[in-house]
């Protein structure tokens, strides 16, 4: 019993060399290209000049609508944030310790000026979406409407980005 316990035991060591030879051999493939990987085509390019992109039509109104739709409830969820932000502010700066009245109330407060900048985050989402579907519609250059998406998704991602700060440090100081 003990020979074979001792066998077990050395049949890794005797088996490492051999499995070491194998490795050492160089009958491996190439991985370099071979010719018959490389792109060929016979596709005739598009009448014109190579340089000339088409020319897109502009943002429909309705799209243009929808934007400032979206920017404007972002815009008025953004200045509901900002003016409950003084209210957390002193809150939080008044907060004692974890069991105390007083830092129930400044987790409340922080709630709520989180739950005040949903409408800036769901616009920010459709805003997402609209950019993600109309860059889909068109790869190879920015649409004009996928541009006015763009700069309405940059304005009120910066909103988001701006509530994002407040809440973390708000946070952090609630915690700490």
């Amino acid at each position: 019993m003990q020979a074979r316990a001792a066998l077990f035991r050395t049949l890794p060591i005797l088996a490492a060399p051999a499995l070491a030879a194998c490795a050492a051999s160089s009958d491996y493939p190439s991985l370099a290209i071979r010719q018959v990987e490389r792109v060929q085509g016979s596709a005739t390019p598009v009448a014109g000049s190579p340089d000339a992109a088409p020319v897109l039509p502009p943002a429909s109104a309705d799209l243009t609508t929808r934007l400032g739709g979206l920017v404007d409830l972002a815009q008025k969820a953004h200045a509901a944030f900002a003016a409950r932000q003084g209210a957390v502010e002193r809150a939080v700066s008044g907060a004692g310790g974890v069991t105390s009245d007083s830092w129930s109330n400044a987790q409340v407060a922080l709630a709520e000026l989180q739950a005040a900048r949903s409408p800036t985050v769901t616009s920010l989402a459709e805003l997402d979406q609209l950019y993600v579907d109309a860059r889909a519609a068109n790869p190879e250059q920015v649409s004009p409407a996928a541009a006015a998406i763009g700069a309405a998704r940059d304005k009120v991602a910066n909103w988001v980005t701006t509530e994002d700060g407040v809440i973390g440090k708000l946070s952090a100081r609630l915690k700490g």
